[in-house]
């Protein structure tokens, strides 16, 4: 995919990005990707792992804060899609943050978009 794409999934618009597109670094970025879903009359956001900075997965730049309370303002729900495992392994503190989001009903950490519509199903 070569461009950031609305799919449609469990009657909801997703605004898929492409991994390939600017990276998802700061509260800027942020505000692009939550205004380009609302033109797009998106609810949630898609990013892949490969289109998230570094820092983002560094809990102490205080980039996955600034960034997730955009989204949380904008009730834009976000979805970093793809594997995490590397960025797990070296932290547990991102490790518990994840598993703490994940259970919640805005922002997600999840493997593919298959997951991200269950998620989206079960989120009602």
């Amino acid at each position: 995919m070569a461009t950031d794409d609305v799919v449609h999934l469990n009657g909801l618009n997703v605004l898929h990005c492409a991994p390939d597109g600017p990276p998802l670094d700061g509260e800027r970025a942020a505000l692009d990707l939550i205004g380009d879903a609302m033109g797009r009359d998106a609810q949630v956001v898609a990013v892949p792992v490969a289109r998230v900075a570094e820092e983002f997965f560094r809990l102490r730049s205080g980039v996955a804060g600034a960034v997730m309370q955009k989204f949380v303002t904008y009730r834009v729900r976000l979805a970093v899609v793809g594997d995490v495992t590397r960025h797990l392994d070296d932290s547990t503190a991102l490790r518990d943050f994840v598993h703490e989001t994940n259970q919640g009903g805005h922002i997600w950490f999840l493997p593919d978009l298959g997951t991200l519509d269950e998620k989206l199903r079960a989120a009602g």
